[in-house]
């Protein structure tokens, strides 16, 4: 993902505290104070250190591990891994879908769908068919125990994540939300 780099030091020069995490970078000597009027040249790590955007990116991966983590235990205690949570709830309400459209909607690469549809299969809760239309593909349908598990633990999963985004009023929710997609659009 790339951002590994942004956990394991800080990345903003000593004169540009964050407000988290008022620490010097170790990018600086610890003696080294950097002012506007130095007329020596700053090195290209330093300037590149102090770029704005730097702050958002650690924000943004802070955010997402924090909720990852809270939501991960609630989908431990469900006896499911994320991906799995995450393939089980994409076929809910669906006649199934086939591999392709299946990693297209979710958050499992392509590469490791196949070993979690498996996983899944061994536990009972899908099932590969062969639509009649297309013999050279398969679907994945949730078989009768994975749609009770689904019944079961999507309801359960959004009271749980509910309160914790209850604490966001919906303007809030939806201006994250928008700055979120104009962040996804740029790339």
């Amino acid at each position: 993902m790339g951002l590994s780099l942004f956990h394991q030091r800080e990345l903003r020069s000593s004169t540009m505290p964050t407000p988290a995490d008022s620490s010097p970078s170790p990018l600086l000597q610890s003696d080294e104070v950097l002012k506007p009027e130095d007329s020596v040249p700053l090195r290209g790590t330093v300037l590149a250190a102090r770029e704005p955007f730097l702050g958002l990116l650690r924000d943004l991966a802070r955010a997402y591990q924090a909720f990852e983590n809270y939501a991960g235990v609630h989908i431990r205690q469900m006896g499911l891994t994320a991906p799995q949570f995450d393939v089980l709830v994409t076929l809910g309400n669906t006649p199934g879908m086939t591999m392709n459209v299946l990693a297209q909607k979710t958050l499992v690469t392509k590469g490791t769908l196949t070993g979690i549809v498996d996983r899944l299969e061994q536990k009972g809760l899908v099932r590969r068919e062969v639509p009649p239309e297309n013999r050279r593909c398969f679907k994945v349908v949730l078989t009768e125990a994975g749609e009770k598990l689904f019944e079961e633990i999507f309801p359960a999963h959004v009271a749980y994540l509910k309160e914790r985004f209850q604490k966001l009023d919906p303007s809030e929710m939806a201006q994250i939300q928008a700055c979120l997609k104009k962040l996804q659009a740029i790339f």
